[in-house]
């Protein structure tokens, strides 16, 4: 929308990679202690298989390494509409009217949380079917205006996940996704000039700043099952979005 604000017909390719990098950081640094806590499970259960202490068939007995493996999971739907999709995606972020109905989209599913209850199923009840749903759900979060934070979080929790373990997967998952969205950009790369890298590490950095407040706010948010507040804002911001593309 502020592409088309400004009268910017094609964004440099260069600092929307920037941009996603300091998106990436934001997540890494918020969720630094489960993702060390991950690797080091996923560690001790690649030397077991080794050692043969270990078989495949634990892979659920540890809950680290149990959410490593949902997480390759619910990439795999993920990285299969990225790649199909990404370049119809692109040319559907130049309609300002699809964005705004998307956005209504993303404020209906938000507004149809607010009844669910606070039990939930941790990581022990989590599906491996759970995680697909989730990633395709993720996967289709490349339609400009689908929220892919709010539309991840929003299925889990339809899906009887608890509201700490539905916030953590979605940002968790979003991982492997943006480095996957970044390396399809990267490729394409090469058939563009960087015109100012001190744009892209300044949006690099904002990225990564407003990105971790808004991590801080919208966890917080989700905890405290009130993420249906951002309903409004989606459904409002998409109306003007669809009167300023008509």
């Amino acid at each position: 929308m502020f592409q088309h604000l400004f009268g910017l017909k094609e964004p440099e390719l260069f600092f929307d990679i920037s941009v996603h990098v300091g998106t990436l950081a934001a997540i890494v640094i918020f969720f630094r202690k489960e993702i060390i806590s991950i690797i080091v499970s996923l560690t001790h259960f690649i030397a077991g298989l080794f050692n043969k202490k270990k078989s495949f068939s634990s892979i659920y007995e540890d809950t680290d390494v149990k959410l490593a493996f949902l997480i390759v999971v619910g990439s795999v739907p993920t990285g299969i509409l990225g790649i199909l999709f990404h370049r119809i995606a692109d040319q559907l972020f130049s309609s300002v009217v699809i964005v705004g109905f998307m956005l209504l989209v993303t404020g209906l599913l938000l507004w149809c949380t607010r009844r669910i209850k606070k039990s939930g199923k941790g990581i022990a009840g989590f599906s491996a079917k759970n995680a697909l749903i989730i990633g395709l759900v993720q996967g289709m979060a490349i339609m400009p205006g689908i929220s892919r934070s709010g539309s991840t979080i929003a299925v889990a929790l339809f899906l009887g996940l608890d509201r700490e373990t539905a916030a953590k997967y979605s940002f968790l998952l979003s991982i492997p996704a943006i480095l996957g969205a970044s390396a399809l950009s990267l490729a394409d790369l090469s058939s563009y000039t960087v015109h100012s890298y001190k744009a892209a590490t300044l949006g690099a950095v904002i990225a990564a700043i407003v990105g971790y407040c808004a991590l801080k706010l919208l966890v917080y948010m989700v905890k405290q099952g009130r993420i249906h507040i951002f309903a409004p804002y989606c459904m409002i911001i998409g109306v003007l979005a669809l009167v300023c593309g008509w």
